[in-house]
C-alpha cells in the first residue's frame, strides 16, 4: 500500500524531533486533536475532513517539533487543507475567525471582520501550510478506520449499540498516535472489538479470548453430536479476516494503547468512560512505558502561585487554552532526546 511510508513502530515516537517526554507529546497531541475536532464542527466539515486532518497532525509531529510548531496552529493548518483535497472548501477568513473563537473561547459574532488578530491567523496559517506541505510530501492520500468500519458493519450485520460504539472509538483513536502505528483496518478491528466489549460487559470474555488465534471452543473435543460449535458472536471480526500472528499482536498492542487514553482521564469529570477504563487490557502484548498517564503526573500540584490551572482536557472537549505561542520556521533543536528540558509554553492554562 502506498500508505505504507507512513506507518511506523512505537519505538519511532521516542525518536521524534519534540524534546519534550514522549507521555507530554502525545498528551498534546490529543489536545491538538480535540481543538481540531472542535475547528472542524464549527466549520461543519465531514467526518472525512477531520479524520484526515488529524491524520496529517500525527504525521507533522513524526518530522516536526511540538516546541517549533504549536499544535492549535498545526490543526488550523491540517483543517485548511483537509477543505481544499477533500472538496468540502472553507474560506480562510472563515476558518481564521473560527480559530480565533476558540482559542479567546468567545463568540464568532464578537470578532470584527476587520480583526487584525484575525489577519494574523490567515498568515500563520499559511505559514504552516507551508511547512505541512513538505512534511506530507505532497501525499494527500489517507484512508480511515471509519470507512473500514463500515464494511465491517454490513458483512457481519451487528446492532446498532455495538456500531455507534465503535463510531465513537474510531473517532477517539486520532487521540492517540494509532493512525501512524497501524493499517485502518487493523484499526476497525480493534475499534469493534472494544465496542463488542463495552456492550457485553463484564461478564463476557476477555479481550484475550476475543483475539486469540483460534476461538477456545475449538480446542475442546468434538461434541457427541458431530455438530459444528455454533459461531462465536465475539470473535466475530477476529474470524471475518485471515489475520497472521503478527496482525493479532498489533491488534493486542492497539487495544492497550487505546485502553490506555481511557485510564488516563479523570473519571471523576468523565463517569461516562469509567466503563472503558475499568476494561482489562489484553495480557499477551508487547511490554514498554505507559504512553498515557493523568495530567497530575504529568503537571504535580504545586502551592506556587503560578502553578498551572486544571485543563478540561479530556475527551469531547478541548481544553480553553489560549494560543501560546508562535509558529517559527526554524530548523528543529539538535538535542532530540526525549525527556530533555523543554521551555514553558507561553500563555499555557
Amino acid at each position: 500500500m502506498a500508505s505504507d511510508q507512513w506507518l511506523f513502530n512505537t519505538a519511532a515516537l521516542n525518536a521524534t524531533p519534540s524534546a519534550c517526554s514522549l507521555q507530554k507529546e502525545l498528551y498534546d497531541r490529543a489536545r491538538g486533536v480535540e481543538f481540531l475536532f472542535r475547528l472542524g464542527s464549527s466549520l461543519a466539515l465531514p467526518t472525512s475532513a477531520m479524520c484526515t486532518a488529524a491524520t496529517w497532525f500525527h504525521r507533522f509531529y513524526m518530522r516536526y517539533s511540538m516546541e517549533d510548531f504549536h499544535r492549535q496552529d498545526v490543526a488550523a493548518s491540517c483543517i485548511f487543507l483537509a477543505t481544499k483535497t477533500e472538496e468540502c472548501g472553507r474560506k480562510l477568513r472563515d476558518v481564521a475567525r473560527v480559530y480565533q473563537a476558540k482559542v479567546n473561547n468567545i463568540d464568532l459574532s464578537s470578532i470584527p471582520s476587520d480583526s487584525k488578530e484575525v489577519d494574523h491567523c490567515q498568515a500563520m496559517i499559511l505559514l504552516t501550510e507551508e511547512v505541512l506541505l513538505e512534511a506530507l510530501c505532497f501525499d494527500f492520500v489517507v484512508e480511515s478506520p471509519h470507512a473500514e468500519l463500515l464494511d465491517l458493519f454490513d458483512r457481519l450485520g451487528s446492532d446498532f449499540e455495538v456500531q455507534e460504539y465503535s463510531w465513537s472509538l474510531a473517532h477517539d483513536s486520532y487521540r492517540t498516535p494509532l493512525c501512524v502505528l497501524y493499517t485502518p483496518r487493523l484499526i476497525a478491528i480493534v475499534c469493534y472489538v472494544l465496542a463488542q466489549r463495552a456492550v457485553d460487559g463484564p461478564n463476557s470474555p476477555s479481550l484475550d479470548a476475543r483475539i486469540s488465534a483460534t476461538a477456545p471452543s475449538n480446542s475442546l473435543p468434538t461434541p457427541p453430536s458431530h455438530k459444528p460449535p455454533s459461531p462465536d458472536a465475539s470473535r466475530a471480526a477476529i474470524d471475518c479476516y485471515h489475520l497472521s500472528e503478527t496482525e493479532l499482536a498489533q491488534i493486542s498492542d492497539a487495544l492497550g494503547i487505546l485502553l490506555e487514553l481511557y485510564s488516563a482521564q479523570e473519571q471523576e469529570m468523565y463517569p461516562y468512560m469509567a466503563s472503558l477504563a475499568a476494561v482489562p487490557p489484553p495480557a499477551h502484548r508487547n511490554q514498554r512505558a505507559r504512553f498515557f498517564v493523568p495530567r497530575s503526573q504529568l503537571y504535580p500540584p504545586t502551592n506556587t502561585a503560578d502553578s498551572q490551572p486544571p485543563l478540561q482536557d479530556g475527551l469531547g472537549r478541548t481544553p480553553s487554552s489560549s494560543h501560546g505561542g508562535h509558529t517559527p520556521l526554524t530548523q528543529p533543536s539538535d538535542d532530540n532526546i526525549k525527556g530533555a528540558p523543554r521551555q514553558p509554553e507561553e500563555n499555557m492554562q
